[in-house]
């Protein structure tokens, strides 16, 4: 399992109408292969940040799968034009203890 850790500067003011979009966007994300789990979390400091957790079975389905998907120009179109700076996108996998 690989988590997708995603910071998402909203714009100024605009936070209200990302929940809105994030609402019919996660949908989207929901429905593709390899997809296991999200969470969108709001920062208590900052009113305009929010994080993104999405559970993925590998690192392809998110980067290979989902990236290159149809349905990722449709994710683009409601949420990406809300992102000020754009969103860093990192991926975190298990430490396997022996």
């Amino acid at each position: 399992m690989i988590l997708e850790v995603a910071t998402l500067n909203i714009k100024a003011g605009l936070s209200t109408d990302f929940e809105k979009a994030f609402s019919e966007a996660q949908k989207i994300i929901a429905s593709m292969d390899g997809y296991n789990s999200h969470q969108l979390k709001k920062c208590m400091e900052k009113t305009d940040k929010d994080i993104l957790l999405v559970n993925w079975e590998t690192l392809e389905s998110h980067t290979k799968g989902f990236r290159s998907s149809a349905a990722y120009q449709d994710w683009k179109k409601l949420l990406h034009h809300f992102y000020e700076p754009f969103t860093i996108f990192e991926h975190y996998e298990e430490i396997k203890n022996n």
